[in-house]
């Protein structure tokens, strides 16, 4: 089974991921560069059950905009009139993105302008990314991390 093949397995699942199987396949994807991440990116979860889904439905997440290397929208939302907006607020502002090593690699980090939390990215392909929530409170309960997906638009 391919890597794009598999990711497209895991991002239709209907029932629960098992996020020790997350880790092991985000480990074996490739590092993204700053020039490569660049660009608008739609959003979305891999199955876990981890909390922070439910705020992020609860703010209408869309995506993420990579402007630049220092201009990066991180919670780009759907208001209720359809129109797509960057939510500053929930955050306490934007982010920017900085390569950093995370489990053995050096990738694209998303660093939020206001929180101590950390977005790592490896990408599936050029169009697909899978990133992991990373930093204070970022485990759920059971300590696994937050697993979503970017698709560039």
């Amino acid at each position: 089974m391919s890597t794009k093949e598999k990711f497209e397995q895991l991002k239709n699942s209907v029932s629960l991921l098992n996020p020790q199987d997350l880790d092991t396949f985000y480990d074996t994807l490739e590092p993204i560069t700053l020039k490569e991440i660049l660009g608008d990116w739609k959003g979305g979860q891999l199955k876990t059950g981890h909390p922070i889904v439910e705020a992020l439905t609860g703010i209408g997440w869309y995506g993420k905009n990579f402007i630049s290397q220092l201009n990066v929208q991180p919670l780009v939302c759907i208001s209720k009139d359809g129109n797509l907006f960057s939510d500053t607020e929930s955050m306490n502002g934007e982010a920017t993105i900085w390569p950093i090593e995370f489990r053995g690699k050096v990738s694209t980090s998303l660093v939020y302008d206001g929180v101590p939390t950390v977005a790592h990215f490896r990408k599936v392909d050029e169009n697909t990314l899978i990133g992991i929530r990373d930093g204070k409170d970022a485990l759920d309960e059971k300590g696994n991390f937050f697993y979503f997906f970017l698709e560039r638009i």
